[in-house]
């Protein structure tokens, strides 16, 4: 893994900063919080096109990190204002698929300005940020361990229980006629105490490399005390 990668952390959340006429993706990680996106509202918000454009635009920007298995989104707006909760009526209406199922997203919302470096950098260091990340990440390591469970009691051979076993299945994605790696789920735990690091962190780079959705997840949460009785690390297979 890169020094980069090193200093950024692990994949924590996606943050959406709305204003009236424009809008910031975030990715927020262990360490730092990194610019995804800005977009701009093309008209104004009592045009329904313009508005129903500047929302897609916000999804497609943060679709990437669904893809890479980031379910915990924080949206932000200002103080009396209800952008947050018009977004979340445009998901409700036309993307009920972020609301359902084992890989859906967990919303929340949260009062304050996350357009700039220096707005990010003031809300993610408040209270009500933390306990937002602590709560979504909650509902998101709960919907894993709903979704380990159904695969451990599924056909055999769709769940790796070791290094070993991620490391052939990872490195062998492309291989023809083979169930493909759909998550590779870690412990924090497992991560910082094994000896292995180096290899562990190579393995989740080439494993995001390939869109494999990885997660870090803390020890404590539903899924992590799962995953801890489990080894501390699964690849699932579909």
């Amino acid at each position: 893994m890169s020094p980069k990668s090193y200093r950024r952390g692990y994949p924590v959340a996606v943050l959406i900063g709305i204003e009236q006429s424009q809008g910031a993706i975030w990715k927020i990680y262990s360490q730092v919080a990194k610019p995804e996106g800005n977009i701009h509202l093309e008209g104004t918000r009592s045009n329904t096109k313009a508005l129903y454009s500047f929302h897609e635009t916000i999804i497609n920007t943060f679709r990437p990190s669904l893809k890479e298995g980031v379910n915990s989104i924080i949206i932000a707006s200002p103080q009396k204002t209800n952008y947050n909760q018009e977004f979340l009526n445009h998901i409700k209406e036309h993307h009920q698929w972020l609301l359902q199922g084992a890989n859906k997203a967990s919303f929340k919302q949260i009062t304050g300005s996350a357009i700039t470096h220096t707005q990010v950098s003031n809300i993610t260091s408040t209270n009500e940020f933390k306990q937002s990340i602590n709560d979504s990440t909650l509902e998101e390591t709960e919907n894993l361990r709903e979704l380990i469970e159904k695969r451990l009691n599924a056909t055999e051979g769709l769940v790796m229980f070791s290094l070993e076993e991620a490391e052939e299945a990872i490195y062998s994605y492309e291989t023809p006629g083979k169930p493909k790696p759909e998550y590779l789920l870690i412990t924090d735990n497992y991560l910082t105490g094994d000896k292995r690091k180096g290899r562990i962190n190579r393995l989740i780079q080439i494993a995001q490399n390939k869109k494999i959705k990885t997660r870090i997840i803390n020890k404590e949460s539903p899924a992590g005390t799962r995953l801890t009785q489990l080894g501390g690390i699964i690849c699932l297979l579909k």
